[in-house]
C-alpha cells in the first residue's frame, strides 16, 4: 500500500512514453521487448526488495513522483511543436 500512488502514476507515464514511442516510429517489438524486460525486472526487484526498501518508502516515493512529474512535463513539452501545427 506505500506505493501504490507510484504504481498508479508511473503505468500512466508508461503509457506516454509507449505513446511517444510509437508517434517516433520506434519498431514495436523491439519497444515490446524491451518493455517486457523492464517489467520482468521490477517484478523481480518488488519481490525481493519490498522490505528493504519499506525503509525508505517516502523518500522513494518523492524521488518516483518527481520522476513522473519530469517526464510528463517532458512528454508535454515536446508535444507541443506537434499542436502548433493545427493552429491557423
Amino acid at each position: 500500500m506505500h506505493f501504490l500512488p507510484l504504481i498508479v502514476f508511473g503505468n500512466i507515464e508508461n503509457l506516454i512514453l509507449a505513446a511517444q514511442g510509437v508517434a517516433a516510429h520506434v519498431d514495436p517489438l523491439g519497444l515490446a521487448i524491451l518493455s517486457f524486460i523492464a517489467v520482468l525486472l521490477w517484478f523481480l526487484i518488488g519481490t525481493f526488495a519490498t522490505k528493504i526498501a519499506m525503509k525508505y518508502a517516502r523518500a522513494i516515493n518523492f524521488i518516483g513522483g518527481l520522476a513522473i512529474f519530469i517526464l510528463g512535463v517532458q512528454a508535454m513539452a515536446g508535444a507541443i511543436p506537434g499542436m502548433m501545427a493545427f493552429l491557423p
